[in-house]
Parts: C-alpha cells; structure tokens; sequence
C-alpha cells in the first residue's frame, strides 16, 4: 500500500504588495495555524517517509513547522522546483517517479494544483483545499507508477476550522 498526504501550506501574508509571489511569508494566523494543525497531525500518527515541499517561503516554513511537530528531520525536506504552481498532472508525474521502497510521501505545496490533485486522485469533489488542510489518500498498489486518476481512497481530511 502507498500513501500520499497532500498538505496546503498556512496563510500567507500580502501585506507587502511589492514582494513576490514566491517570497510571500506565512501570516499571523498561518503562524498559529501550522503548528496548531501539526501537533494534531502528530496525534494522528501522521509520519512519511518523504516530505517534498515547494521551494516557495510559505510553503517551505508550513512543511518545516509540520515537520518539527511530527518529528521529521528538517533536514530531510526535500525542495522540488517543480512544485512551485504545479498542477495536478505535474504532481502526479513527481508521485509516479517516487522510488518503491518508500510507502508514503508529503506533498507541500499551492492551490489549485493540490485541489485538483485530491479530486483526481481520490474522485473527491472539493472546490478549495484550505490553508494548512492535508487530506491522506490511500492506494492499495506496490508501485508508485501504479497510481493513476481515481485509484485512491480518502481516508483523512483535516483542516483548521475543524478545531476552531
């Protein structure tokens, strides 16, 4: 069996109109929202193999505040260029091309690529993944390049305002 969770990072801040979209920091709210949102994922025993993040600020902070939580080395976040605004047939090639001997992998990353990769992937029909929201899809195959459209199953969709 593999495992992708998908993980949106925190709130952003657009305070600052003259910085650029990939330098945009987390907000305050998204400040307390990822480590709010990774102690529940540590509760929930929430811990793969590989965590690939976007490069971009926020999502890169989002993954390395969750990883803290849920005792991922830092260390070991890998930044995928790719990720940056991918859609969600580039994420889908990144999780097909996943080596086998790893059963479950972290997805850091934007909107609407995350979205569109949830609803292709597990046949959900969300409009908009939020802010920190991580949704875990199960597939019951071997190989990562077995994963294709509607293979999976939604098995955890956790979001802050779920606890607010």
């Amino acid at each position: 069996m593999k495992k992708v969770y998908i993980l949106r990072h925190a709130k952003s801040s657009w305070a600052d109109s003259s910085q650029s979209d990939f330098d945009r920091p987390l907000n305050e709210r998204g400040e307390n929202d990822a480590p709010f949102m990774g102690e529940k994922f540590s509760e929930l025993g929430i811990k793969p193999d590989l965590v690939l993040s976007s490069p971009a600020k926020r999502a890169f902070n989002t993954a390395a505040i969750i990883a803290e939580k849920i005792n991922y080395p830092f260390k070991k976040i890998e930044k995928q260029q790719n990720m940056y605004m991918a859609g969600a047939h580039k994420f889908l090639k990144i999780i097909n091309a996943l080596p086998d001997k790893i059963s479950s992998v972290m997805l850091v990353a934007h909107n609407p690529g995350l979205t569109e990769l949830l609803n292709d992937l597990a046949g959900h029909t969300t409009n908009n993944m939020p802010t920190c929201s991580l949704a875990a899809i199960e597939f019951f195959v071997n190989e990562w390049k077995a994963i294709s459209p509607g293979s999976g199953k939604l098995t955890l969709y956790e979001y802050p305002k779920k606890y607010k």
